[in-house]
């Protein structure tokens, strides 16, 4: 049975629906974000743990020149390792008839018979190799997709120097290359490289390498760590050119899915703070300026016996029906969003299945929070509520001190309207509603200056990244280091405009107990291809000696300009030698450490010897050049800028994308509803006011000025607060979601800005239309009878 304060609860419900659908929205938008990042961190996390363990991913992965089998069973006897897997691993180009530039990959071998103890492939099509077959290869899904591939068709790689045509059997896909991309390489670019597996023996076969491997990984036993695993197996491959082995925390694919769990760790937390922020001020504004307007009604109630603990659940229901309306469709947009953004993931996350899985905890958790952020917003005003004596309840609120406002005690009172001066006076006598009113509007504008600051961030990295940072059109690797000679080789080749040298040098920097192992680049000092900017985007010339570093690198070994780096180079004659930093360099793509190609010659204690170069093409003569890259044998990687900018677009760049345009329109709602929701409240609390306005003769324009007025006032002082919290805010949450692979910059700009202003003025004027409909059926009877 319904009882009379439920009754009264439904009636309020009823008359104050706008407001109520204005909170639950906001809240809504708030809880939902946080269940779709929430869902999808659980999505992303338990399919990787269950791919994981069914394929078997190694732990430990070790590169090395090349080393005899004997050596993988010594690796197999060091304390904490479990299973040790050997084999090969080579670069290759490849021509592709149906693509234009040339094109390059990674070929692993299978064993000849039987499957892999580690790394396990899943078939996605076709077959799998047959035992002891030849002139047959695998190739993983994502290159296959991005070049149209399909089981049956041929395919040409370069081995060793000699072409060879093998036929695709199968498409698959491998635990290890989860995010593929090239070695070194940020970013991916699928449909200029690819991931293929063949025959152990003919691999072999091809590389001179029958008997020995060039590439290991293990698993440990349990209860054993990385790190004495790693240093036992530097120690055993150094003197077969091992090239540093390293744990699986550090692994590229491994790396790239734990940054997107990074980001979205981040957004289940700073959008719905935000959001739930301003759904408590509008939750408060709400019950708040319903207690005084029902503080005669409170007093009845308490008259006919109602207690003051059944007054305070009353209207502690009427805040958690609100909650209950956003629960609801922030579950319903958290799932739909979600689906969504699992959809953007098929594009460059290689599972097997990757579903929308639900995180049921955080529909529990979402009801708490925002039941937590209602109550924080309305618990004061309940009390109050609760606490209020019948016979002062039965007075009506004691008239308010009326005098000039200040600006009118300026000397420009004769200068100013009656409505203008009615409004001020009005938001003097209020000081603390009109101070909600601006917090609330302001942070409603702050929060849309963030969606649009993730865009112009993109923007940014695409200009910065491949036009002002990457000027060359391609770039490619040797298949062995060679003589700075060779340069002039490569600048014959049709089409060239500009070469210049590169070379990459394994290597692991140490600064205390932080070290990172990566490739230092070296390059020419003054170079106009490849270069290297700083924080104001002017060019650091590469000094005769010391590192230059990526911010984000320098950020992750805690290292400053001037301290000294131990470099520890992990090829050739393995030199370590103490660096000192020279520079930090503004890069939003992986993590970098660069050298002037001549003193990185120098700590290798070698001559003029270069692993790549980089190229600058006459457009028109293009297909020249890719046609002439395709017949030089002693290319092993080409990379082309192009293709990488158009892959990133499609895939780092549409996700958050999605993401921006999902958060865009939840900032567009909540601006509207702070600003009808304060307008709305405005005209309920002050109809008395108002009718006694028409009574004594001001015209319904003149009274719908005063309301419009003090919305124009409000929007006034909050707009520019706004701006300068949501600078705040996209500097926060960008600063955040930047991980090692992507980093955003914060961008800015006076669109971004006018936009924020647009939106609020927009559900300003709105607002004030609505509110004006509403005032011109106000009943001036009803609205001046004073309760006795």
């Amino acid at each position: 049975m319904i009882s009379e304060l439920d009754r009264k609860l439904w009636r309020d419900l009823a008359r104050l629906k706008g407001q109520a659908l204005a909170v639950a929205l906001v809240m809504g938008c708030g809880l939902a974000m946080m269940i779709m990042a929430r869902s999808l961190i659980y999505s992303l996390e338990s399919t990787r743990a269950e791919y994981y363990q069914v394929n078997r991913f190694a732990e430990v992965f070790a590169h090395l020149k090349r080393a005899p089998d004997s050596i993988a069973l010594r690796a197999a006897e060091i304390p904490g390792v479990a299973t040790v897997q050997a084999g090969i691993s080579v670069q290759v180009t490849l021509d592709i008839p149906a693509l234009d530039e040339p094109a390059s990959g990674m070929v692993r071998s299978l064993p000849d018979f039987g499957e892999p103890q580690l790394n396990r492939l899943y078939l996605r099509a076709g077959q799998w190799l047959p035992p002891g077959s030849r002139g047959q290869v695998l190739v993983g899904e994502a290159f296959a997709k991005a070049n149209e591939l399909k089981p049956g068709d041929r395919i040409a790689l370069l081995l060793n120097g000699r072409r060879q045509e093998f036929r695709l059997a199968g498409i698959v896909l491998s635990p290890e290359f989860i995010f593929e991309s090239r070695p070194g390489a940020a970013l991916p670019d699928n449909r200029t490289y690819g991931i293929f597996w063949m025959p152990y023996e003919e691999l072999a076969a091809a590389y001179d390498l029958d008997g020995a491997f060039n590439y290991l990984a293990l698993t440990l036993a349990p209860g054993a760590t990385a790190r004495p695993v790693i240093a036992e197996l530097d120690r055993l491959l150094t003197p077969y050119g091992g090239r540093g082995a390293y744990g699986r925390a550090d692994h590229p694919s491994h790396i790239r899915v734990s940054d997107e769990i990074r980001v979205l760790q981040t957004l289940a937390i700073g959008f719905p703070l935000v959001f739930l922020s301003v759904a408590a001020f509008m939750t408060n504004a709400v019950l708040s300026r319903l207690l005084v307007l029902q503080r005669e009604q409170i007093a009845i109630l308490k008259a006919f016996g109602f207690t003051n603990r059944q007054i305070a659940l009353h209207y502690l229901k009427f805040a958690f029906v609100m909650v209950a309306m956003g629960t609801v469709l922030g579950w319903i947009g958290g799932i739909v969003m979600g689906h969504r953004i699992v959809a953007l993931y098929h594009l460059f996350f290689r599972f097997p299945e990757l579903h929308f899985r639900l995180d049921r905890s955080a529909l529990v958790l979402a009801l708490l929070v925002c039941a937590g952020a209602a109550a924080a917003g309305v618990i004061g005003a309940v009390r109050r509520a609760a606490r209020l004596p019948p016979a002062e309840a039965m007075r009506p609120e004691p008239p308010a001190n009326y005098r000039p406002a200040l600006v009118e005690k300026t000397g420009i009172a004769h200068l100013l309207s009656h409505t203008f001066r009615i409004a001020v006076r009005n938001l003097e006598r209020r000081p603390v509603q009109a101070i909600f009113t601006v917090s609330g509007m302001a942070l409603a504008t702050g929060i849309l200056i963030v969606p649009n600051a993730f865009r112009d961030g993109v923007a940014e990295v695409m200009d910065f990244q491949w036009d002002v940072i990457q000027r060359q059109d391609v770039g490619i690797g040797l298949v062995e280091p060679a003589s700075v000679s060779v340069r002039h080789l490569f600048a014959q080749l049709p089409g060239v405009v500009t070469v210049e040298p590169i070379r990459y040098t394994a290597a692991r920097i140490h600064f205390g107990n932080r070290n990172r192992q990566l490739a230092i680049q070296g390059l020419t000092a003054d170079g106009q291809l490849s270069r290297v900017l700083d924080a104001n985007t002017r060019q650091i010339a590469l000094p005769p000696a010391g590192l230059v570093l990526s911010a984000k690198l320098a950020e992750v070994l805690e290292v400053r300009v001037g301290d000294e780096l131990r470099v520890e180079v992990l090829e050739g004659k393995r030199p370590v030698r103490a660096v000192p930093l020279v520079g930090l360099a503004e890069d939003f793509a992986g993590v970098a450490a660069y050298m002037d190609i001549r003193a990185l010659n120098r700590l290798m204690e070698e001559g003029d010897v270069i692993t790549g170069a980089t190229f600058a093409v006459d457009g028109a003569r293009r297909g020249e050049f890719f046609r002439a890259l395709k017949g030089v044998p002693r290319v092993s990687w080409v990379a082309i800028k192009d293709s990488l900018r158009a892959n990133f677009r499609e895939t780092t760049a549409a996700s958050i994308g999605v993401i921006q345009s999902i958060y865009l329109v939840f900032a567009t709602v909540v601006a509207f509803g702070v600003v009808y929701n304060n307008a709305r409240i405005s005209l309920a609390e002050r109809a008395r006011e108002l009718a006694t306005l028409r009574v004594v003769g001001f015209s319904r324009r003149e009274v719908g000025a005063v309301l419009v007025t003090e919305l124009v006032i409000l929007a006034l002082l909050a707009v520019p607060l706004g701006l300068l919290l949501g600078t705040g805010f996209a500097t926060v949450i960008l600063g955040q979601v930047n991980t090692e692979t992507v980093r955003l910059p914060l961008v800015l700009t006076l669109g971004n800005y006018s936009f924020a202003v647009l939106v609020v003025t927009a559900a300003s004027s709105l607002s004030a239309l609505l509110v004006l409909r509403k005032l011109n059926q106000l009943d001036l009877v009803g609205a001046l009878k004073a309760p006795e």
